[in-house]
């Protein structure tokens, strides 16, 4: 399983998707590239970053992508039908982990997951955000909110986004010192309902489906 080492910046990024930045090139670039045999021909080029302050967790996605769609606008939507990056995340070993998933317009959908199975409502056992707890997720996109029709066109966007610790905790409890931790986690793209469907992963995953845990690789806080 892959290994990503978040650096810690007393230099908070300024969320206005400047991958190239001064602050952004301390971090360390790990490439989401494990695509499923389910794919179409279309395998978009998809880098991200991490670093970690004391208020929370800063990320940033840089997708070299072509057929970019994005029609749902609304937090809590269904944003991976749309052209999308995530970020899952389990911050204690036995316990919950949760699934970021933002589509190029900066819609989200987030929930802390305890049982992944299936089922029509989405999981066994899960805990949906609230409109509240989205709003304190900071966002930057460099797409507009809405890209439909499709751009066929090869299209370059960003993702930047920062999650407070604190939201984490109303699910988690204390997260105590974050130096020095180990984390369990994973970065996805996707694109279900696009004409050129594609889902890649940074760690593998055994089938294709992303809310697999035990697929997920490391993240350790220097």
């Amino acid at each position: 399983m892959p290994v990503y080492f978040v650096k810690k910046t007393d230099n908070k990024p300024d969320l206005t998707c400047q991958w190239r930045s001064d602050i952004w090139s301390q971090a360390y670039t790990a490439e989401i590239a494990h695509f499923r045999p389910e794919n179409s021909d279309h395998r978009p080029v998809t880098k991200v970053k991490a670093l970690y302050s004391s208020n929370g967790i800063n990320g940033i996605f840089s997708v070299k992508d072509q057929y970019v769609r994005c029609t749902h606008t609304e937090h809590m939507s269904a944003v991976y039908k749309d052209s999308c990056v995530e970020f899952f995340v389990q911050p204690k070993l036995g316990k919950g982990y949760f699934n970021f998933e933002f589509n190029c317009g900066g819609a989200i959908l987030a929930s802390y997951i305890t049982n992944p199975e299936r089922t029509p409502e989405g999981f066994r056992e899960f805990a949906p955000f609230t409109k509240k707890d989205c709003s304190e997720i900071k966002i930057y996109h460099s797409m507009p909110t809405v890209v439909e029709p499709e751009l066929q066109e090869p299209t370059e966007w960003i993702i930047e986004f920062l999650i407070p610790f604190e939201l984490l905790e109303k699910h988690t409890g204390s997260l105590g010192e974050i130096k020095g931790q180990k984390w369990r986690a994973n970065f996805y793209k996707c694109a279900d309902e696009t004409s050129h469907p594609h889902w890649a992963s940074w760690s593998p995953v055994d089938q294709l489906n992303f809310h697999m845990p035990d697929c997920f690789g490391t993240i350790v806080f220097k």
